[in-house]
């Protein structure tokens, strides 16, 4: 049985703590840590019977509790990751593990000659659709691939001060996208060529980011690949993905509350797409949270490791570069 920490007691924190408690077996949530408990957080630990603090030191210097789970502000990922390595914790850190570069890389130094497993917190991957891709294109079904869509639309654009902190929507949104791409085709991106607008809100282009956006790659692989997102798809949360090669190809569609299609004399209606992440990907919060675990007690490799949360960021970064400048930017130009 492995003691959890979990740093962070926002939304996503409590996602991870309800998964721990619920439905993890070999695992135990032995404290949460946030400088800012709100009452609905405090509410919620005391019902859940989780030991809280303010101070996350005070779960970095248990020597009880073997791994955390990184759950805070984006800003805190990094700085923290390393203080709880040199505390000789285990890591799952929620993406991305920083904006910046240099972060990300001094988090990768910090791991060196560690037997330490650090897992970056991308659920996509875990989940049963997109899982189900992968498959099909790693066991040869699709044969050489050679063209890659992916669509991902939100349901409703997220408040303008959490756009204003949010590093923009290549780095908060579509970050799950361009990580996709490279866990689909199991090959990297070397080029990116990106266009974007302001079509949901005007308050979106006035802090300074972009809320449509299309772009289009190119892989190491030869292939193609091309992601469009949306902040508002006003039918609900839209997840697709299709991988098209020399053999056939591979596509889902969105979960839907149904798969009941009623057909009468005046149409054809189906259900809406679930509308919200958190009922989109449940499941795979709970999986990847459970391979991590895994990964810890059987000495594996993590599925998801810091090179690939490095990868996602150089990709946005590229984007955003390429839309700054109105050309299609090589990842080989995005320099430390």
């Amino acid at each position: 049985m492995l003691n959890i920490g979990i740093i962070g007691a926002g939304r996503i924190g409590k996602v991870h703590g309800e998964s721990i408690l619920y439905h993890i077996k070999n695992a135990k949530l032995a404290a949460m840590a946030d400088p800012f408990w709100t009452e609905d957080s405090k509410k919620w630990a005391a019902q859940m019977g989780v030991p809280t603090y303010k101070d996350y030191h005070k779960i970095l210097k248990d020597p009880s509790i073997q791994a955390v789970l990184i759950c805070s502000s984006t800003q805190t990922h990094a700085p923290i990751s390393i203080e709880a390595i040199r505390a000789g914790k285990h890591v799952f850190c929620e993406k991305p593990i920083s904006r910046e570069l240099s972060e990300i890389q001094a988090v990768k130094k910090e791991l060196q000659n560690s037997d330490l497993k650090y897992q970056v917190g991308f659920n996509r991957r875990f989940d049963h659709n997109f899982r189900a891709v992968r498959k099909a294109v790693k066991d040869g079904s699709v044969g050489d691939i050679h063209l890659v869509k992916i669509t991902s639309r939100d349901p409703d654009a997220p408040p303008i001060e959490y756009v204003k902190g949010s590093g923009g929507l290549f780095l908060d949104m579509t970050i799950h996208d361009f990580d996709m791409v490279r866990f689909l085709t199991g090959s990297n991106v070397v080029e990116v060529y990106a266009e974007a607008a302001v079509l949901v809100d005007p308050k979106i282009g006035e802090a300074g980011d972009v809320d449509t956006a299309i772009i289009s790659m190119k892989l190491a692989n030869g292939a193609l690949a091309v992601i469009d997102n949306s902040r508002k798809a006003v039918y609900g949360y839209d997840q697709r993905a299709e991988v098209f090669g020399s053999k056939g190809q591979v596509a889902v569609t969105n979960d839907l509350p149904s798969k009941a299609v009623l057909s009468t004399a005046d149409g054809v209606v189906s259900e809406k797409p679930l509308y919200f992440f958190l009922q989109r990907y449940m499941e795979s919060y709970t999986r990847e949270v459970q391979e991590f675990l895994n990964a810890i007690q059987n000495d594996a490799p993590v599925p998801v490791s810091v090179d690939d949360g490095l990868q996602a960021v150089l990709i946005a970064k590229a984007a955003a570069k390429s839309l700054e400048e109105h050309r299609p930017v090589g990842l080989s130009e995005i320099k430390f």
